[in-house]
């Protein structure tokens, strides 16, 4: 079947069968049709596909040596075992004990308190339910009773004390009943399961288990654990000091903290320890009013915006300037602290009935009189409740700091994360010493549970070997070649390959300051220079200043009624001038207009510095947007890609982006975007949908609404590589996947690849053509250095042994030159391969790929289509401002009592330009 037409019965009998029939009964009828059974027995095999095994290494490139921050592991107790126990802490009267930390100090008393009964044995605790020894403890079930003082957070080296005397409550019935005095604690440690530690020697020998994954948690446990007694923040596996060295300020009251993440791999070397350098957010610790100005980029504690301060402050913790005492935040007064009033228990005046007598006074009376503290300001601003919704307890607010270490997990604005970039980059030699540094001073060697196992942890950087693979050639305009130097080139003096002509157009000012003459001019003269023809533009519109005050979508609005009047027909492309870059709420109310309801391209720019450069970089996206191109690879041009330009082949890049932590309720959006006019391998176009909030797998790949439709991304993309590849079918399909971990890798080859072999039949039932996965990961902590130079590692350095996978298919890339910082390398898996790439042929098409992209003239750090496919989930998820719907910051993933929440759809582009890369 040559056309793409679905066959109604073939598609029917193949999909809708095997679910609407039951399994074949075992006599069979005499009325029986065999055709059916054959249908249904792959239904009943399912295969389950595992990730495939490396198929050896690339030898093309210059070989380069290497440093990484791997280091080697010794493990000499191989003949042991660790025990695994499950824990159940609980008070004197049978509730469980939830607080965080709490329960680390509780075990840390019941090995203090039994050493003996425990045969002296170290622990292993995970803070949780989990604790591992080295051998068996005395017997398989213990119970022990322990008491402790106090058991606020140990997060702060010491910092809080048990000592409360004069603390907010004095001795008062009143708000401040210490939450623990001094506590009973019950613990049950009862024998759950049996690792050997052999297992991990198997997994270098590429034979991985269930055991050898939980021994790997043991060891990561052991980690988190020597972090937690040196009163570490811990953050999975990254550990973070109570230094102030280690802080930088980004604003708005939040610090950047220095860390380090450490965690075991297996390797192709061995067994080694990653280390790497690690950066988390924290509230800035200190008086509660400070983070609060700061927070709120207010002048003076009365320009505080309370109910914002009390929505931010929920759940902090604070310790009190007079006592020290730690408390969790539970909310505010509702009144100012000179009018909130309690009811204060008077020990020594007794009612006729012998009670004793409630006298009503404010909070701040209580302190300036009863308890002698002068409170400068604090007496016309609302106070700090840290007490229970039925008995609360209200602290004046100059008297509380914020305790230092509190993970700050909104989502950051574009100043604070450019400032954050800015204060956190090391140059490779300068990250070199602080991670050796970070070594010495983990004394790991001193781990009694890592001793216990025989772990000796080298202290020098592994050494591997690489290979800097050479830049593909690129063609420009007028038939010109060029070869990248140092991962970058330029169009000076150079005409695009495929230059557009912009006749229809005009610009669109919503109210910012510049000589938009002179800006034409500049852009006319400067496309010319690029080959790009512009004439002049049909008219400027200029926002009415009446408008400027009003929201961001009438704004738009207003600004097409008049372009809709004005204009004699719909323009080809609008170019619009924003008020503020990065972060302008006109954006996506103004990309939604444009695209999703008139179908116009449009390119929106904030004219501060305009020279030259920026002219071409933006011309080099209207170009890409308009159906031009402004580079191709040499090897696309003749075409001569290895398999690729062989026979049809489409390229996929599939992402899924995630609302920012702050609001867990907000829709993923999920994009995938497409290879078009194969054989090349540099133009692409987009499908974006939106799915339940933090959902990882893509579920509208195959979306069958009747025997005939299907709604899925796939469909939409393989039509369109049809009729742009001259009515041919793609015979191969290589999809690069990113955003997964390992532990996803399954669900993408048995979930997401499914449905895109189903969408495939769904179109053509005998159509099957082979497929290739590679996942894409940038969030590791693998780096690599050159030894004795002070620069990153040449952009096309290839890495495939030593500190790769002892049995899966996995290399890394960094094809990109690293100007500041340390260049993070990409880390591709190859999850599975029908198509039979060599390791050589399949890292050159990754590394061609990094060539690609039209937005700039330089390599980058991950391949086009997957860069794209982020591009197009973050335009698309513009169009709506989904924080908007977004009522907590808190809630739970999208569910409520009732069940899910229906997601909301995004609104489809028009035909004009949904093939388009309106994304570059």
């Amino acid at each position: 079947m040559d056309s793409f037409e679905p066959d109604g019965t073939g598609a029917r009998d193949g999909n809708g069968a095997p679910d609407s029939l039951p399994p074949p009964p075992p006599v069979i009828p005499p009325d029986f049709v065999p055709t059916r059974v054959e249908e249904q027995e792959p239904a009943k095999k399912k295969v389950v596909r595992v990730p495939i095994s490396r198929r050896g290494l690339g030898s093309r490139g210059q070989r380069i040596s290497l440093l990484t921050n791997h280091f080697k592991v010794n493990v000499t107790n191989v003949e042991g075992h660790f025990y695994h126990y499950s824990v159940s802490v609980s008070y004197e009267d049978g509730r469980p004990v939830d607080g965080k930390g709490a329960g680390r100090k509780v075990i840390d008393r019941v090995q203090e308190t039994y050493n003996a009964e425990l045969d002296g044995k170290d622990f292993a605790y995970d803070g949780e339910k989990s604790l591992f020894t080295v051998g068996p403890l005395p017997r398989n079930k213990l119970e022990f009773t322990v008491v402790l003082e106090d058991i606020s957070s140990n997060r702060n080296n010491g910092n809080a004390s048990p000592d409360a005397h004069g603390s907010p409550n004095g001795n008062d019935r009143k708000r401040l009943r210490r939450p623990y005095r001094s506590k009973t604690f019950k613990v049950e440690i009862s024998f759950a399961a049996k690792i050997p530690i052999q297992a991990i020697a198997n997994a270098l020998r590429g034979q991985e288990s269930e055991n050898s994954q939980e021994a790997f948690r043991v060891l990561d446990i052991i980690l988190r654990q020597h972090a937690a007694k040196q009163g570490c923040l811990l953050v999975r596996q990254s550990f973070f000091h109570n230094d102030p060295k280690n802080f930088a300020d980004v604003g708005g009251g939040v610090l950047g903290c220095r860390g380090f993440h450490s965690s075991f791999r297996t390797t192709q070397g061995g067994l080694s320890l990653n280390i790497d350098v690690s950066t988390t957010m924290i509230i800035q610790p200190g008086p509660v009013v400070d983070f609060l100005i700061a927070n709120q980029n207010v002048r003076d504690p009365f320009s505080i915006d309370w109910a914002k301060a009390k929505r931010t402050l929920k759940n902090l913790r604070i310790k009190t300037i007079t006592s020290n005492q730690e408390y969790k935040i539970t909310g505010l007064s509702e009144k100012l602290c000179k009018e909130q009033m309690f009811s204060l228990k008077q020990k020594n005046v007794k009612d006729d009935d012998g009670e004793v007598q409630e006298l009503e006074i404010t909070v701040y009376d209580y302190f300036v009189n009863n308890r002698n503290i002068d409170l400068r300001y604090s007496g016309d601003l609302p106070c700090i409740n840290v007490g229970k919704p039925k008995r609360p307890t209200y602290i004046p607010l100059e008297l509380c700091e914020l305790v230092s270490l509190q993970r700050y997990t909104k989502a950051l604005t574009n100043l604070q994360r450019a400032s954050l970039v800015e204060k956190s980059r090391q140059k490779p030699q300068e990250r070199m010493s602080v991670l050796s540094n970070a070594l010495k001073l983990s004394k790991y060697d001193n781990e009694p549970m890592l001793r216990s196992c025989g772990i000796s942890i080298s202290t020098n950087f592994a050494q591997v070997e690489g290979r800097v693979l050479p830049a593909p050639r690129l063609k420009f305009g007028n038939g010109e070649d060029f070869s990248p130097r140092n991962g970058r080139w330029n169009f000076n003096n150079k005409k695009l390959v495929q230059p557009t002509k912009i006749e229809r157009w005009a610009v669109v000012n919503f109210s910012a300051r510049c000589d938009i003459r002179s800006l034409v001019r500049d852009l006319i003269k400067c496309g010319e220079m690029k080959g790009i023809l512009i004439d002049q533009p049909f008219d400027v519109f200029e926002e009415s200043p009446q408008f400027r005050r009003s929201s961001p979508v009438v704004r738009v609005e207003k600004m097409f009624d008049e372009i809709q009047s004005k204009l004699p027909g719909a323009p080809q492309f609008l170019l619009c001038l924003l008020p503020e870059r990065k972060n302008s709420d006109l954006y996506g109310p103004w990309k939604r207009k444009n695209l999703a309801d008139f179908g116009i391209v449009t390119q929106c720019m904030a004219p501060m510095r305009v020279n030259d450069q920026y002219l071409t970089n933006v011309l080099l996206k209207i170009n890409a947007k308009l159906g031009g191109l402004n580079s191709l690879l040499a090897v696309e041009h003749s075409p001569s890609i290895p398999i690729v330009s062989k026979v049809p082949t489409i390229i996929l890049g599939m992402d899924v982006s995630h609302g920012s932590p702050g609001h867990s309720d907000i829709p993923s959006i999920a994009a995938v975007v497409s290879s078009r006019h194969w054989p090349l391998i540099s133009r692409y176009r987009a499908a974006v949908r939106t799915q339940s909030p933090k959902v990882e797998m893509i579920d509208s790949l195959f979306k069958k609404v009747s025997d005939t439709e299907d709604e899925g991304i796939i469909r939409e993309l393989l039509l369109d590589f049809y009729t742009s590849s001259g009515k041919r079918k793609p015979e191969q399909i290589i999809i690069f996947r990113d955003g997964v971990s390992e532990s996803q890798f399954n669900q993408v080859l048995n979930v997401e690849l499914n449905q895109i072999i189903e969408a495939c039949k769904f179109l053509d039932e005998k159509w099957s053509p082979k497929f290739a996965v590679i996942v894409a990961q940038k969030n590791h902590h693998t780096k690599f250095f050159q030894s004795g130079s002070p620069d990153n590692v040449p952009p096309g350095t290839v890495v495939d042994n030593k500190v790769c996978h002892p049995r899966n298919y996995d290399f890394y890339l960094c094809a990109h030159a690293g100007m500041i910082g340390t260049s993070r390398p990409t880390h591709y898996h190859v999850l599975f391969d029908e198509i039979g790439f060599s390791s050589d042929e399949l890292q050159e098409l990754v590394h061609s790929l990094s060539y690609v992209y039209q937005r700039s003239t330089t390599a980058i750090s991950v391949v086009a289509p997957i860069c794209y496919a982020h591009l197009a989930a973050s335009q698309v998820g513009s169009f709506m401002k989904f924080e908007d719907l977004s009522e907590t910051s808190s809630s739970q993933g999208g569910m409520t009592s009732a069940g899910p929440v229906p997601v909301p759809q995004l609104p489809r582009l028009q035909e004009k330009v949904c093939n388009s890369m309106f994304f570059c």
